[in-house]
This record gives C-alpha cells, sequence and structure tokens, in this order.
C-alpha cells in the first residue's frame, strides 16, 4: 500500500561521510517512495560537489548542494534553510538513517491534519538500532517487515522516551516556534531543546504507537560533541529552554 501524502514535504539533510551513509540516505529515499506519494527534499552540504548522491537520487527529489568546509555539520542551519524553501502545509524533518513502520508516520500525518495536534513524532520514543547484520538484510529487500520480524534482536542505546530521528509537524507552527535552535552547532541536544521549546509554547504533541528503526552507520565528528565547551553550551540552551516560560522563549527567539 502507497499513502497519499502531497501535502507533505520530508527534509533529509546529510552529510555523506561513509560508503554506510549513502547506502543509509538511499535506503530511507527508496523507503519513502516506495510506502508513500510523497514531496522530497535533499540537502547535501560537503567541501565540494562530486555527484555522487546527485546521480543516484530519483529525478523528482528536491536536491540542493551546499559547499561547505567546515568539518562541523551546521544540521539546524540547513533544516532551516530547507523549511523555509518548502511550500506544503505539513513538513517531516527526517535523519538519513531512519525507518518507521509506514501506518505510523501515515498516522502521524492524519492526526496534523485532522488538527490535533501541531507536531507529531511517527513513534513512541522506542529508538532501536538495527545492527550491522540485520541493516545489510534489510538493504538486500527493502523490506520493513523485515526489521519489524528481528526487531526482538535489536538494542535501544538511548532508553525510552527518545525525541529525535523524526517528526512531522504543522509548516506555519513550526516556524513559528523558530524552527531549528541555531545555537546548537554540531551533534547535540537539540531534540530535546525542540521538545521542550514546544511544550512551553502550548504546542499539542502527538505520538504514533510504534518504534523507530536506526540503520547502523561509523560515527565520526558529526556524531559526538566536537568539544567540551561545545558540549557544555549545547546543554546550557537545552537547560535554558527547559526552564523558560512561553514569554521568555518567544522573546529570546524573537517569535512573532
Amino acid at each position: 500500500m502507497r499513502y497519499e501524502m502531497r501535502d507533505l514535504t520530508v527534509l533529509i539533510p546529510v552529510r555523506v561521510d561513509s560508503l554506510v551513509r549513502l547506502e543509509n540516505v538511499l535506503a530511507v529515499i527508496r523507503y519513502l517512495y516506495r510506502y508513500f506519494d510523497v514531496n522530497l527534499m535533499v540537502l547535501e552540504a560537503d567541501r565540494y560537489d562530486n555527484g555522487i548522491l546527485r546521480s543516484l537520487l530519483p529525478q523528482d527529489v528536491v536536491y540542493i548542494f551546499v559547499s561547505d568546509t567546515d568539518p562541523v555539520f551546521y544540521r539546524t542551519k540547513y533544516i532551516n534553510q530547507m523549511a523555509m524553501n518548502a511550500t506544503s502545509d505539513y513538513l517531516a524533518v527526517w535523519d538519513a538513517d531512519v525507518i518507521f513502520s509506514p501506518s505510523q508516520v501515515y498516522e502521524a500525518l492524519v492526526s496534523l491534519r485532522s488538527g490535533k495536534y501541531e507536531v507529531c513524532y511517527p513513534y513512541d520514543g522506542v529508538f532501536l538500532d538495527t545492527s550491522k547484520l540485520i541493516r545489510e538484510f534489510y538493504l538486500e529487500n527493502g523490506d520493513v517487515a523485515v526489521l519489524e520480524d528481528f526487531k526482538k534482536m535489536m538494542f535501544a542505546p538511548y532508553g525510552p522516551g527518545v525525541r529525535g530521528g523524526a517528526f512531522l509537524v504543522n509548516a506555519r507552527a513550526y516556524r513559528a516556534s523558530g524552527m531549528e535552535n541555531l545555537n546548537f552547532y554540531g551533534w547535540g541536544p537539540e531534540d530535546w531543546e525542540r521538545y521542550e521549546r514546544w511544550a512551553n509554547l502550548g504546542y499539542r504533541i502527538g505520538y504514533a504507537k510504534g518504534c523507530l528503526f536506526h540503520l547502523s552507520h561509523p560515527r565520526d565528528l558529526n556524531g559526538y560533541h566536537n568539544s567540551n565547551q561545545q558540549k557544555m553550551f549545547s546543554y546550557y540552551v537545552k537547560d535554558t529552554t527547559l526552564f523558560s516560560s512561553k514569554e521568555e522563549i518567544q522573546k529570546r527567539m524573537d517569535l512573532q
């Protein structure tokens, strides 16, 4: 079954730092087109455009390349650029390595369409890493049922209640919330800050029942805090939002 979701744009920012990452992002794109009739935007930021990812994408993917010599991938900045370029009523901000049972994604979008929530996560906070072996098995056939069949063999590296990986959001509400917080530069707790900001702004947040499948990959500089100073500052930003009122957030982020 292929779900009709033309009112949604999936935003995938990526730095192709390894062959595994390239395989993962292509697997995610194949998954999205297999199960959904959806708009897709991919932004690749790197030192130069080698043309590899561009040449492997379906023709109707909106592909953006940004020349960026910074070794730190400024993901929040690029997500905001993509969100401002998208014209659909709803957006999905999507990591390059995550997959869900298709019905969960559709359930999340339906809840946004109905006006029940401003934001809906396509899973209930359970984040499962596939492992190298199960990832390779999935890549061979692309059937999500494979991941469901083997999920008891996966592990949850972050415990329950994860707020990263992907979320679906009303585009107007997302922009009104300040989108991504640009104080997060490189890897950090921006997923938690975003969630706390929405909660403190009074947004209604929903969750689809089911887990997230994370396609395993090696971690480089952009999979860890890039310095102790960056780590301390990023947690300061997160905690500042956590303990802020709606009015304080609006003033600090210059929200209308």
